[in-house]
């Protein structure tokens, strides 16, 4: 592993919590909106996050510690989906895109759950800024000892 990985792997994911936390905003912002270019209500998109590099996370420290040149991992976006959860109904006569019984198909989005997501996320970004000034400051002080 070499001097800087600890910078490339929070680097990595500080971009992957960046897309997360834009992802749960462009949910919240469409809460409400019950008709898409698609033609139907906005439905909630899910980050899908995977580990950067081949194997497990055992298996590269394994490697990692026994060659001292492990490959760098991190995480990284491999898609953005739409939540499979059914749409919700609520009954609202004089919505524009009332049924003929009364009732709107609205987005699958609860604005708690993505309260609680994005609160996550920003913790998430935090400990990773925080573990890249941590690793800066390490090299520094390096570096003055070798002075």
């Amino acid at each position: 592993m070499g001097i800087l990985d600890s910078l490339s792997i929070s680097a990595s994911a500080l971009t992957a919590e960046r897309t997360r936390m834009d992802v749960t905003a462009e949910n919240l912002a469409n809460a409400q909106t019950t008709r898409t270019d698609a033609g139907g209500p906005y439905r909630r998109k899910v980050v899908q996050l995977a580990q950067d590099g081949a194997g497990s996370f055992g298996a590269q420290l394994a490697g990692a510690i026994a060659s001292r040149t492990g490959a760098v991992g991190g995480v990284k976006v491999t898609a953005i989906t739409e939540d499979s959860t059914p749409l919700k109904r609520v009954y609202d006569p004089g919505h524009p895109d009332a049924d003929a019984d009364g009732y709107v198909q609205m987005p699958n989005v609860e604005p708690v759950e993505e309260m609680v997501d994005l609160i996550t996320e920003s913790r998430a970004y935090e400990a990773n800024v925080t573990a890249m000034q941590t690793a800066k400051t390490m090299y520094s002080k390096t570096l003055d000892l070798l002075r």
